[in-house]
């Protein structure tokens, strides 16, 4: 497994760390992502794909509060990954931050998996039939 750490930012209430796995990156955000920190996230995202990674894994383990805008961001995210071939999976949400997503519908759009591990062992292509099987 291709493991190489990318980068991080932090805002104090907001670290976002990048590594690559395989053909992903994963993407740890770790705190609060709100209308004050989402550009840590949105920034790398953004980078991830301008270089080509278009399977972004989202680990939200550390996730710890999810507004509108940082919905925004990951939704904004998906479109561009989408649009590149790939998308953007979302892995190991805690109930406070799975229930924005719930609220919103958001969470019929991503593809959602218990675990990091979960969202790393499937590297199948994008397809509807994937979405629509996890």
């Amino acid at each position: 497994m291709d493991r190489e750490t990318v980068g991080s930012a932090e805002s104090g209430r907001l670290l976002v760390e990048v590594r690559h796995e395989g053909s992903s990156a994963v993407v740890t955000p770790t705190g609060e992502l709100d209308h004050h920190t989402a550009d840590l996230l949105r920034e790398p995202l953004e980078d991830c794909l301008a270089k080509g990674i278009s399977r972004l894994v989202v680990d939200c383990a550390g996730l710890e509060f999810c507004d509108s805008t940082g919905l925004n961001v990951l939704l904004g995210a998906r479109l561009k990954a989408e649009e590149a071939g790939g998308g953007v999976h979302l892995a190991a949400m805690r109930p406070v931050v799975a229930r924005v997503f719930e609220i919103t519908g958001a969470d019929a759009v991503f593809t959602v998996h218990e675990s990091l591990a979960d969202a790393l062992a499937d590297e199948s292509p994008e397809s509807p039939e994937a979405l629509e099987s996890s």
